[in-house]
């Protein structure tokens, strides 16, 4: 976004001729991934997701995939996201996403909680490396955690908001078990994608108990947005990171600013401060505009 508030700035003051030539090249969603592939010497599959704020996690997926299918051995992969501009921040404002906690604003990404209103924006990169098991202990790589099973879906409703019942978001939360070969009760923990927004957080809060049942009040869950905001389609894989350092070090992340407790919302999302809880199985989940639902189950390596 800030190249695009550059050169259009330049278009309109200094005139066509002024435009940089290299603004494509800094605009295509795949410089990212040709950019590595270009530095790194990597001749594998080399594509771009685009899915909103589940595009990391669908691109994990499909990283997933790739190695599965045998296609590569090695796939690096996660996402990438800097929308803080004037545009951006006036664009997500305009639509009444964004928190407007200004007095204090490190309190205001506050998801699960009763006083939640809009998300805050960051930006950011959380990029992994998925390595087929036997190639990575060949290499003698230190193994952080092993990917399980993964899950998508499309809500088919409204470009922005979620469906009320978390029927999409529930159904790739149980595609990816079943990818998975797990059953609901083996998980537990869930890396959630709330986003402190009213309705995101209670479809996503309806989405858990539909898959779950029973077993969603005895999960450990959190969002860890509190503490970091909406890095939008890089917020998947900086939450992979913690999910899988979570299971390294058997503890919960906290989900900040959860001060308030909404009757909607009431399952254990770890408010406040992390907990230390035996951890083996954990879901990674991320959701989009445009009813993107993207699940990632992933666990200590057996």
């Amino acid at each position: 976004l800030a190249e695009i508030e550059i050169q259009v700035e330049r278009l309109l003051y200094k005139g066509p001729d002024r435009v940089s030539p290299l603004t494509i090249p800094k605009l295509m969603l795949n410089a990212a991934g040709g950019n590595l592939s270009i530095r790194y010497g990597l001749r594998g599959p080399n594509f771009t997701v685009a899915t909103a704020c589940a595009s990391a996690t669908n691109a994990m997926g499909d990283a997933l995939k790739t190695i599965q299918y045998d296609d590569a051995d090695i796939v690096v992969t996660g996402g990438t996201e800097a929308a803080i501009t004037a545009m951006g921040l006036s664009a997500f404002q305009n639509m009444k996403a964004l928190a407007d906690c200004n007095d204090e604003p490190h309190r205001a990404s506050r998801p699960f909680d009763a006083k939640r209103n809009g998300f805050v924006l960051s930006e950011g990169a959380g990029i992994l490396v998925f390595e087929e098991l036997e190639h990575a202990r060949a290499r003698g790589a230190h193994i952080y955690g092993e990917v399980l099973g993964y899950g998508a879906s499309g809500d088919a409703g409204h470009i922005t908001a979620p469906d009320a019942a978390g029927s999409g978001a529930a159904q790739a939360m149980r595609n990816a078990l079943r990818n998975a070969q797990l059953e609901p009760t083996a998980v537990d923990y869930i890396n959630a994608h709330s986003t402190s927004t009213p309705l995101g957080d209670k479809a996503e809060t309806n989405a858990i108990k539909a898959v779950y049942g029973d077993h969603a009040y005895k999960l450990a869950v959190s969002s860890t947005k509190g503490s970091m905001g909406h890095s939008l389609g890089a917020s998947g894989g900086v939450e992979m990171i913690l999910t899988l350092l979570a299971l390294q070090t058997d503890t919960v992340p906290p989900t900040a600013n959860l001060e308030v407790p909404d009757p909607a919302c009431d399952l254990d999302y770890t408010p406040l401060k992390p907990a230390s809880r035996k951890l083996g199985v954990a879901m990674k989940n991320s959701f989009g505009f445009g009813g993107h639902n993207a699940s990632i189950v992933c666990g200590k390596l057996r």
